[in-house]
């Protein structure tokens, strides 16, 4: 008898998940985390009464209404909107692209007129096929919106020019021709009171954490403890790389504490040209407080810098480049994920997919009904 029915690797949204439904269900639970905290990239920490989004800005968004009912067991949800502002050289434009950003584009006042000046730069622009991630985005939503608002952007966060970026990146572009600043079409949107940590905390409660504690380095011990594994890391560590290294993109942040109660009057501020270093500048405490007197009762505020970058093995994996060349190795460590026992491999590392928190959530939820019963 093994001392763990599960040894669960990692204590982000996919493991607690896991872990809190597996621990309802009667079974033993050990859960592990190399890093210091619990809550993975959603981790938030208290600096100046203010719960700072230490990995990036996390906005909790989902049409998924037993997610939702999930998570309210775990934590109270703020009415917190994502409403980002794009800086283009000084220029201030509302996104996403909508009758606001239109009128501040053009000076255009009615949907037909913004319809209208869209359309005649499409035909302009002539591109029946597009080829790339620029013909695809002037097809969409004209050369204007793309210049200002898309092109230095895109090419900061990929480190490419959008010429040299496939099409399918951009499927679509939101365009509203309403004045409508709700950048997510969600039921159920907003950030745990109290930050994302103690919202994970709710969910491992009464379960049994250790951290600092690598798996990997260790993994035949690990392995010992429990009848199955559930892990979160990624799929390629597990197999020693062996196969070569599944690429992403990374980001890194300047984070500063001011003495001012306000910077920058919201949450997110996208710099969409390409002269400007960082992509955005998160003020942390707009995701909670709201832009009234409550934020700017506290004193100072914490601002983030991102930069995106293009990842090299030891630093920490955001975004998977699901391209043809890391899919088709993707595809390869998955066969080999497949043929193992007693383990299940789950999560945006696990999978190398592009989740948003309420897809991890549901993904770990389903997995459970299988498991578990």
């Amino acid at each position: 008898m093994k001392k763990y029915d599960y040894l669960v690797v990692g204590a982000g949204l996919y493991g607690a998940t896991f872990a809190r439904e597996a621990a309802d269900a009667g079974k033993k639970v050990l859960v592990i985390d190399k890093r210091s905290h619990i809550a993975g990239n959603v981790y938030t920490e208290e600096q100046e009464r203010i719960h700072v989004h230490v990995y990036g800005a996390h906005i909790f968004h989902t049409n998924n209404t037993e997610v939702w009912n999930y998570l309210q067991r775990f934590a109270v949800f703020n009415r917190f909107t994502n409403s980002p502002v794009a800086n283009y050289k000084g220029e201030l434009y509302s996104l996403p692209f909508n009758m606001y950003t239109f009128h501040q584009m053009w000076g255009v006042v009615t949907p037909q007129e913004a319809a209208a000046r869209i359309e005649e730069q499409k035909q302009a622009a002539g591109i029946t096929e597009p080829n790339n991630l620029e013909e695809q985005a002037i097809s969409l939503v004209g050369r204007d919106i793309f210049e200002k608002l898309v092109k230095g952007y895109t090419e900061k966060q990929w480190g490419r020019d959008c010429k040299d970026l496939p099409a399918f990146i951009i499927k679509r572009l939101p365009v509203r021709y309403t004045f409508d600043n709700n950048y997510f079409n969600a039921l159920y949107q907003g950030i745990p009171v109290g930050g994302y940590t103690k919202m994970v905390a709710n969910m491992l409660a009464g379960i049994e954490v250790k951290l600092g504690a690598d798996y990997l380095s260790r993994k035949e011990e690990y392995d010992a403890l429990a009848d199955k594994i559930i892990y979160t890391g990624p799929i390629d560590a597990y197999f020693g790389y062996k196969l070569g290294y599944l690429e992403y993109r990374s980001v890194r942040f300047e984070n500063e504490t001011l003495d001012i109660p306000n910077f920058q009057g919201n949450a997110a501020v996208n710099y969409t040209d390409r002269e400007t270093p960082w992509t955005r500048i998160i003020e942390h405490k707009w995701f909670e407080f709201g832009k009234d007197a409550a934020g700017n009762d506290l004193p100072k505020t914490i601002i983030s810098r991102e930069y995106s970058s293009e990842w090299k093995p030891g630093d920490e994996p955001y975004y998977p480049v699901n391209d043809e060349k890391n899919s088709a190795l993707y595809q390869k460590y998955k066969d080999l994920a497949d043929s193992e026992t007693n383990i299940k491999f789950g999560g945006r590392l696990g999978e190398y997919k592009y989740y948003d928190m309420d897809a991890v959530v549901a993904s770990a939820l389903d997995f459970c009904k299988k498991e578990l019963g």
